[in-house]
C-alpha cells in the first residue's frame, strides 16, 4: 500500500495536471514512420507556480517539512537557467519565507543567458543569488555553509537538495504515478528528461509500489547511462521504503537512454532544436532547451527506432522550463 498522506504538504500547483492527446503530431509522425504509438502529453509544465513545472510536485512536500521545522528561508541551488530555482523562489513567496540561491555556471553562453529567462525571474520573485559559482563546486557544501553562518546569526533555514531530488521530494512524483495510473486510458511507457533523479525515481517507486505494468524511460540531460541508472535507482529504492512499499523497485525497473545529451548539460544540440519546433508547430506547446527538448528529442529517437508498439499509450511527461527559451534567444534564431 503507497503510503503519502502521513507526510506534510503545502499546496502549491494545480493537481491533477491535464493530460492531452498528441493528435497532430502522432498523425504528422505517421506519415513517416511505420511505428508510432499513441502520443500523450501530461502537462507538469502547467503546474501554476511561476509557470509551473516539475518542481512544484517535489517543493510541496518539502515546504510542508519546513514549514514543519520553522524554517524562515529556504536555501537551494541549480545552473544559472535552473527551473528548480525559479519554482523554489516562487514556493519561498507563498510560504512567506526568504531564499537565497547558488547558480553553478556549467557552461558559458552569452548575456541573454547570464540574465533573461529563469534568471530574470529568479530576481523578480525576490530570491537573492548569494553566489555565482564554477562548474563543478560542491554545491550541497556551498549550502551547509551557509546554513551554519544563517542559524549562528538566529535564522532558521532549510536547505533544498538541486532539483529538490530526495525521497521526500520524489513523493510528489509518486503522486503522479497515482494519477497516471487512474488515466483514462492504459499507461504503456511514461518518457521525460531526467537530471537530478527525483522525477524518475519517483514515478518509478510509485509505479512498482501499485504493481502497473507502466514503463518509465529517462532520457538523460547530464549524466551517461550507468551512472544515471545508478543515481534512479538509489533514489528510487529510498522513496520506496519511505512510502512503505521497500523492496519494490529492481534495477530492471530503470530505464534510461543517454544518446541525446550531446555537448552536456543545457548544451544545444540539433535533435534538441527539432523537438522543440515540432512539437511547437504541431502541438502548440512550448518544450525547454535544457530537459524537455531533450527528452523530446530522445522520445522522436525511440520512435524513429521502432521502439514501441502501434498500440501502445505513451505519455510524454512535460517537466516544465519554458521560461529558459529566452535564455536561448540566439540558438533558436532564423539566419
Amino acid at each position: 500500500m503507497v503510503q503519502t498522506a502521513r507526510f506534510a504538504r503545502f499546496p502549491l500547483g494545480q493537481f491533477p495536471t491535464a493530460l492531452e492527446p498528441m493528435e497532430r503530431l502522432t498523425d504528422h509522425l505517421r506519415q513517416s514512420h511505420a511505428s508510432v504509438p499513441n502520443l500523450w502529453i501530461k502537462r507538469d509544465d502547467c503546474t501554476g507556480l511561476a509557470t509551473g513545472g516539475n518542481k512544484t510536485r517535489k517543493l510541496e512536500f518539502l515546504l510542508g517539512e519546513a514549514i514543519q521545522q520553522g524554517a524562515d528561508v529556504l536555501i537551494t541551488q541549480g545552473a544559472t537557467q535552473s527551473n528548480h530555482a525559479r519554482q523554489t523562489a516562487a514556493a519561498a513567496v507563498r510560504a512567506g519565507m526568504e531564499c537565497k540561491l547558488f547558480l553553478e555556471k556549467r557552461q558559458s553562453r552569452d548575456e541573454e543567458y547570464e540574465l533573461s529567462g529563469n534568471v530574470l525571474l529568479d530576481e523578480l520573485l525576490g530570491a537573492e543569488v548569494v553566489d555565482r559559482v564554477p562548474a563543478g563546486t560542491d554545491m550541497q557544501e556551498a549550502m551547509e555553509m551557509l546554513a551554519d553562518e544563517l542559524r549562528a546569526a538566529g535564522r532558521r533555514p532549510y536547505v533544498i537538495p538541486g532539483g529538490g531530488s530526495n525521497p521526500l521530494g520524489a513523493v510528489g512524483y509518486v503522486l503522479c504515478a497515482q494519477e497516471l495510473e487512474a488515466a483514462p486510458v492504459p499507461v504503456d511507457w511514461v518518457v521525460h528528461g531526467t537530471g537530478s533523479t527525483g522525477t524518475q525515481a519517483g514515478l518509478v517507486a510509485g509505479l512498482r509500489a501499485m504493481h502497473s505494468p507502466a514503463k518509465v524511460l529517462g532520457i538523460s540531460v547530464r549524466q551517461p547511462e550507468e551512472k544515471q541508472i545508478s543515481a534512479v535507482l538509489g533514489l528510487a529504492e529510498r522513496t520506496a521504503a519511505l512510502i512503505g512499499a521497500e523492496g519494490a523497485v529492481t534495477r530492471d525497473d530503470v530505464l534510461v537512454d543517454d544518446r541525446w545529451v550531446g555537448g552536456g548539460y543545457g548544451v544545444p544540440t540539433d535533435s534538441m532544436i527539432e523537438a522543440v519546433r515540432l512539437v511547437a508547430s504541431t502541438e502548440g506547446v512550448l518544450l525547454d532547451p535544457v530537459y524537455s527538448g531533450k527528452g523530446f528529442a530522445g522520445l522522436l529517437g525511440n520512435i524513429a527506432e521502432g521502439r514501441f508498439a502501434t498500440d501502445d499509450n505513451v505519455v510524454f511527461l512535460h517537466t516544465g522550463g519554458s521560461a529558459a527559451l529566452f535564455g536561448y534567444r540566439s540558438t533558436f534564431q532564423t539566419p
